[in-house]
């Protein structure tokens, strides 16, 4: 395997040493193949909010495959979750399952550009939507820990249209719709950057972006990959009370397993095929484990106090760290919305990927390293 791994952050370069390689999970702890217990903040990136291998997952799961795992023809397991998300997530009227995050976000740009009529899109420096060709250009995750530049073999007509403006500066993104006007087909973010840190939005930031694609007829999308059903059951829609056209999910209402989606309202929605022109396709898309785990899932943060409590926990976390970090004479700042947080060695404060590029990435790995011998 390239690297030995199958994602790159999993390969350690950006922090230094060997990776660990798991061999089991359960709860909040994790066991690697030496024996060696962890305990686990990350959640598999997201996807374990309710903990691993949870028991009532597993039980759902156990008897889902008893009936068998891919069928390649609808089942009512989808019907379940779509209905679930509907009700859940404010943007969405309609939605399509597929397999992971960066499909969900190759098939709502697909659709934005299709609805639209128009090519062009704006995203976010630091921003990352996936691995396909259109997002790679100034993005998060893999692309900035592992210092690459965004990614060869990526042909430029590829990203010929993709516009880029730092996160948190609304200036910057009106100047991009003066000098592209009625060019715009979508403006696409994560609305908590997440895959360079934990970046919440200024005041005013979405509300603003929500007012532009109003005024140009360009469709607002938001990648909640990260941010769906983490900072409240509805989202950083409904967390922030900003309600985009579009959506991306993917991780948490998979329950661990692969999926994706992206939705909607209806009559963008109505455009993908087979109900419109616009193509998109998957053996696996809705598969019966996935929905499955996404319900089981889904249920169990849909009970009373759960976000509560996460904003707690998360809370104590953070604090924690900040405090820890500060005592010891540490430039350290960070935050957290419920089930997601960060933190940086810099003073911060950090609006945008430059500000979280002054952090010292070298004390963290240090840190890192550090963390996982403890």
């Amino acid at each position: 395997m390239p690297g030995g791994v199958n994602s790159p952050v999993r390969a350690f370069k950006s922090v230094g040493g060997q990776p660990i390689v798991i061999d089991s999970v359960k709860g909040s702890h994790m066991w690697d193949i030496d024996g060696n217990e962890y305990i686990d903040y990350v959640g598999s990136w997201g996807p374990a909010i309710i903990g691993h291998a949870d028991d009532e997952v597993l039980a759902a799961l156990a008897e889902t495959m008893k009936k068998g795992t891919s069928f390649g023809a609808p089942c009512l397991l989808e019907n379940v979750l779509a209905e679930m998300v509907i009700s859940a997530v404010p943007s969405i009227e309609m939605v399509r399952f597929v397999n992971s995050g960066t499909e969900a976000c190759m098939g709502v740009l697909r659709l934005a550009r299709a609805f639209t009529g128009r090519e062009k899109i704006i995203k976010f420096e630091g921003c990352y939507h996936g691995h396909a060709d259109p997002f790679l250009v100034k993005a998060g995750s893999g692309v900035a820990t592992l210092g690459l530049p965004d990614s060869p073999g990526v042909p430029r007509a590829a990203t010929f249209e993709t516009l880029t403006a730092p996160y948190n500066d609304i200036l910057a993104v009106e100047n991009l719709f003066n000098s592209n006007k009625g060019e715009l087909a979508a403006v696409i973010l994560e609305p908590v950057v997440g895959n360079s840190g934990f970046i919440p939005p200024k005041p005013d930031f979405l509300e603003a972006l929500q007012r532009l694609t109003k005024e140009n007829g360009t469709l607002l999308i938001f990648d909640e990959v990260m941010t769906g059903f983490r900072l409240s059951y509805g989202g950083a829609q409904e967390y922030f009370g900003i309600t985009p056209d579009l959506t991306t999910l993917g991780k948490i209402i998979g329950g661990g397993l692969p999926v994706g989606a992206y939705g909607g309202r209806r009559e963008i929605m109505e455009m993908v095929a087979p109900a419109g022109p616009m193509y998109q396709a998957g053996t696996l898309s809705g598969n019966p484990l996935a929905m499955t785990a996404g319900i089981q899932t889904l249920k169990r943060l849909k009970e009373p106090g759960t976000y509560e409590y996460l904003d707690k926990i998360t809370g104590q976390l953070v604090q924690g760290i900040l405090d820890a970090g500060k005592k010891t004479g540490h430039a350290i700042c960070g935050g957290y919305i419920n089930g997601m947080f960060g933190f940086f060695f810099t003073e911060g404060p950090v609006y945008n990927f430059d500000d979280a590029k002054k952090s010292d990435t070298a004390k963290f790995a240090r840190f890192y390293r550090g963390m996982l011998e403890e």
